[in-house]
């Protein structure tokens, strides 16, 4: 049994798409853990179908609550801008994996985004270390929780669970970023942020910085 979780804030015009291709994929449950949305993001994933959650607003803390309730013994965490192939969770489930992703493309048409998907794709056929945009998942038995973290919770945890397993399905999700702060900008802040996180600097500051 697979239980998609989906942590959510203000994305009320994309909710319903996620939760709705998670069905379609075959999960069995899903769960959209809101972080105090001002927006209809709470109906949204409720007419989608989903079990909505209020948690607080912290990325991890939201995936760490639906973690804690979901039923499956894989969980697969799903940011509400992405969406899953069909068949995901069966191949999800058939894997055999402790921990692992998808492969990667952008839902906006742009060449300059392919390139981008390129790299991240060629990444994680390297490192086997997939991150939260490519529907991280895990087998209940082998979690032990995100680290409570206001940004670098994904990598954090990739990290932790060393070598995963990519599937050979693609997930969509948006490159909303990359469009409105440019390629080579978003690329450098993110590296950046990865190499100060290793060094030690403070999470607080990195996530300020990265948002701002």
């Amino acid at each position: 049994m697979v239980t998609v979780v989906i942590p959510a804030l203000n994305e009320e015009g994309r909710v319903a798409a996620a939760v709705r291709s998670a069905f379609e994929a075959g999960a069995a449950e899903v769960i959209v853990v809101d972080g105090g949305s001002s927006d209809a993001t709470l109906a949204r994933a409720r007419d989608a179908g989903a079990r909505v959650l209020a948690g607080e607003r912290m990325r991890a803390k939201q995936l760490n609550l639906g973690a804690r309730e979901a039923a499956g013994e894989m969980i697969l965490f799903l940011h509400a801008d992405t969406i899953l192939p069909r068949g995901a969770a069966e191949a999800v489930a058939a894997s055999g994996a402790e921990f692992g992703g998808f492969r990667l493309a952008f839902a906006e048409r742009s060449l300059r985004l392919r390139w981008v998907a390129f790299a991240i794709n060629l990444r994680t056929r390297i490192t086997r270390q997939p991150w939260g945009d490519q529907a991280q998942f895990v087998r209940r038995s082998s979690f032990s929780g995100f680290r409570e973290i206001p940004i670098m919770e994904d990598y954090e945890l990739a990290r932790r669970m060393k070598r995963g397993t990519v599937l050979p399905l693609t997930v969509v999700t948006s490159g909303r970023r990359f469009l409105e702060k440019g390629l080579l900008r978003t690329s450098a802040i993110n590296w950046r942020t990865i190499v100060q996180f290793h060094l030690g600097a403070d999470v607080e500051e990195l996530a300020r910085r990265y948002r701002t």
